[in-house]
C-alpha cells in the first residue's frame, strides 16, 4: 500500500482485517472489520421508528444523511442481521462497500508514514492484536452492542479500531480514537494556533506552512498509538450501557486511591 492510497483488492483481505470504503464522493469513510466468509461486522447510528430499524453511515459532522443497509440481501440471507436496537451489524462483503472502493486500515505504522497521511483515518501506530482475537470481539459486540453511536465519541471506526486493539478512551475530551472525528477538530484547532503567525510570517506559503504542520501535529497526538488517556479492556468487560465508561473511570479512581493509601501508610510507618 502506498502513501496516498490503502486501497486493496478482495482477494488481499484476509479473517480479521479492518477495512474500509468511501461514501458521498469520498466526503467520509464507513468502517468495519471483515470476519471472513465475505462477511463484515460494523457499527452504524440505530434508529427505531414504529418497529422498525434503519442505520445510518454518518459522515463526520454530519447528523442528517440516513441509509438504510440493502435488506434483504439477494446472496446471504443473514446479512443485515443485528440484535434488537443494536447498531452493530453484520453485512455481506458487497452491500458493506455499496460498489465503492475497498481499503485497508494499516497498523504499526510508523510515526513518519503516520504523518505522511495528510488524510485522517486511514492508519494508527498502535500494533493490532491477533486475528481471532479481533474476530472474537467483533463477533462479541455483534451479539452484545457496542453502546450508543456518536459521530465524535464512538462511531464506526473507533468499533473497528477497538477491535483490533482492545483500547478505549478513558478521558471525556470530546473525541473518541478515530481518525477521522481527529482531522476534523484538528483542522480548526490548526488554523487557529497559527493565527498569530500570520502576523510574524508575511509569505502566504509561509502561513500555510505553519497550519499544515500543526494540523499534522495535532492529528498524531491524538492517535492511539502515542495518546496517554487510553486503557485497554477486555471485550468482556465491556458495560454497554449508558454509562458503560463511568465504570472504567471508578475503578481507575478507585485503584489510584488505594495506591496513595498505600504509599501514604507506608510513609507513616
Amino acid at each position: 500500500m502506498g502513501l496516498i492510497s490503502n486501497r486493496v483488492d478482495r482477494s488481499e483481505i484476509k479473517a480479521g482485517d479492518h477495512i474500509y470504503t468511501y461514501r458521498a464522493v469520498f466526503a467520509y469513510s464507513h468502517h468495519g472489520i471483515y470476519v471472513g466468509g465475505n462477511k463484515v461486522v460494523h457499527f452504524t447510528h440505530f434508529t427505531s421508528d414504529r418497529e422498525t430499524s434503519s442505520s445510518t453511515d454518518t459522515p463526520s459532522g454530519s447528523n442528517n444523511e440516513m441509509t438504510n443497509i440493502p435488506s434483504p440481501c439477494p446472496t446471504y440471507p443473514d446479512c443485515g442481521f443485528r440484535q434488537p436496537k443494536s447498531g452493530v451489524v453484520l453485512s455481506c462483503l458487497d452491500c458493506f462497500l455499496r460498489n465503492g472502493a475497498l481499503y485497508s486500515f494499516e497498523y504499526g505504522v510508523t510515526p513518519t508514514v503516520f504523518l505522511a497521511k495528510v488524510r485522517g483515518g486511514s492508519c494508527t501506530t498502535a500494533t493490532s492484536d491477533y486475528p481471532d482475537v479481533v474476530i472474537h470481539r467483533a463477533m462479541y459486540l455483534l451479539q452484545n452492542g457496542f453502546g450508543n453511536y456518536d459521530v465524535f465519541q464512538r462511531n464506526c471506526e473507533d468499533f473497528a479500531l477497538y477491535c483490533k486493539t482492545g483500547i478505549l478512551t478513558i478521558e471525556n475530551l470530546g473525541i473518541g480514537t478515530s481518525g477521522q472525528a481527529s482531522s476534523l477538530f484538528g483542522a480548526p484547532l490548526a488554523a487557529i494556533l497559527s493565527s498569530p503567525f500570520k502576523f510574524l510570517i508575511p509569505s502566504p506559503v509561509g502561513v500555510a506552512t505553519v497550519t499544515a504542520g500543526m494540523y499534522c501535529m495535532s492529528r498524531y497526538a491524538t492517535d492511539i498509538g502515542v495518546r496517554t488517556d487510553v486503557v485497554k479492556v477486555a471485550v468482556e468487560d465491556l458495560a454497554i450501557n449508558l454509562g458503560w465508561m463511568d465504570g472504567i473511570k471508578e475503578a481507575l479512581q478507585e485503584n489510584e486511591a488505594l495506591s496513595q493509601k498505600n504509599k501514604e501508610v507506608i510513609h507513616i510507618d
